[in-house]
């Protein structure tokens, strides 16, 4: 999956316009740059490929979640419904603007189950923020029409989901805003970097102000800048804008290469009857960056992770249900509202509340399931080989399960 993977000559080539002309910052500096812009060049590179009409570069993924929900007007008090099943900068960002994230179950999609989210709309819910996790889509239509029908803003966290799309529309296009991370584990990487990309351009104004304190960024000289509101340092340098100007170039040969390995991948376990797979809302637009498959029982499942890991197997296989960064259920920082700053009663105490509820539904789905990550740089044999030993361990645990029975 990472382009960390493909390192190349066209990155050197990008970093070393930035070194040689030493304006390492994306602002100003302007007689030094020698005609290079890197940040404005790949965030017309980004509207063009995902075809959003505005994108607004940000120092992480976490960043550009942050600055979607504050621009979005999302704050003190209101709620945000998310899944169960993310990574902690989604709820990281939701309660650094002061709303309270409200988790519900995920389905077989691995993504948010419109029926809980329904269920979970109360007055004080501002925004919808599907998480598309690894590589594939939530149901945008189901989601979509949730919002209209209550007036919510949709903000998608594509963070995991690059090159993605639903029904011909890039993931991360559809909302109000969407974000990409850029960190150095996906599909494409500026070593550390994000995006909000947004069609609005309201969104697009505050987004470029909020991410510089606030300059409003009209004038020539940004010193005179004008202030209209209160912002924050997320900038992304220029050196990382360089990288990620070239991983861009190269993102139709990455996607080919994952949904290639993807679809060997698969056909080699779908020899087993007892693996099913993620049901993929729109098998076109899967960006394939992960085979998610799932086993008949937790119990068998936990088998098959305890013996990929005793025969050094388990690496990039991955069981989310007992991760640190990705499920409601090790969170228990979260749990416990645990934060080195305050937080207001009212919020620890709905946080608290969200955080402690029954999970059940995603814990039938997230218990079975494991997520193998798809490498670009895996030959022919390696794939081969990697998929028997797989389908090696299964078989051996499926056949001590039968004796025992």
């Amino acid at each position: 999956m990472p382009g960390y993977e493909r390192w190349s000559d066209l990155e050197r080539k990008e970093l070393n316009d930035v070194l040689d002309n030493g304006v390492l910052m994306r602002y100003g500096f302007d007689g030094m740059r020698k005609g290079h812009w890197k940040s404005k060049e790949l965030e017309a590179a980004i509207c063009s490929t995902f075809g959003c009409q505005y994108a607004q570069l940000t120092s992480s993924g976490t960043a550009a979640l942050t600055t979607a929900l504050s621009v979005l007007g999302i704050g003190y008090g209101d709620e945000v419904i998310t899944p169960a099943f993310t990574f902690v900068a989604s709820f990281e960002a939701v309660l650094s603007v002061g709303a309270v994230p409200v988790l519900v179950d995920v389905d077989d999609t691995l993504t948010l189950n419109p029926d809980a989210v329904r269920k979970a709309i109360t007055p004080k819910t501002k925004a919808i923020m599907p998480v598309h996790m690894c590589g594939s889509m939530a149901d945008m239509d189901a989601l979509v029409a949730i919002c209209k029908e209550h007036n919510l803003i949709l903000l998608e966290d594509a963070c995991q989901s690059i090159g993605g799309s639903y029904k011909g529309k890039q993931l991360g296009t559809i909302g109000d805003a969407g974000t990409f991370s850029f960190d150095y584990v996906k599909t494409m990487t500026c070593a550390e970097g994000g995006v909000v990309m947004t069609n609005r351009e309201d969104v697009y104004i505050k987004s470029d102000g909020y991410t510089d304190h606030g300059h409003d960024h009209l004038g020539v000289d940004r010193g005179a800048d004008l202030h209209p509101f209160i912002g924050y340092n997320f900038r992304i340098s220029e050196l990382h804008s360089a990288v990620g100007l070239a991983q861009i170039k190269r993102l139709p040969e990455f996607l080919a290469d994952q949904k290639k390995n993807h679809a060997a991948l698969k056909n080699i376990l779908s020899q087993i009857p007892e693996i099913s797979f993620r049901r993929i809302p729109d098998p076109e637009g899967d960006s394939c960056s992960f085979l998610c498959w799932f086993l008949p029982t937790e119990a068998i499942t936990k088998a098959v992770v305890a013996e990929l890991k005793a025969q050094g197997i388990l690496p990039g296989n991955f069981y989310w249900f007992d991760n640190n960064w990705h499920y409601i259920r090790k969170w228990d920082h979260l749990k416990n509202a645990i934060t080195l700053n305050a937080l207001s009663p009212e919020i620890k105490s709905r946080l608290m509340e969200h955080a402690n509820k029954d999970f059940s539904a995603s814990d039938a789905v997230m218990s079975r399931c494991i997520c193998t990550l798809i490498s670009l740089s895996w030959t022919d044999a390696q794939l081969k080989e990697k998929g028997e030993k797989i389908i090696a361990v299964v078989k051996q645990v499926l056949s001590k399960q039968a004796t025992t029975v």
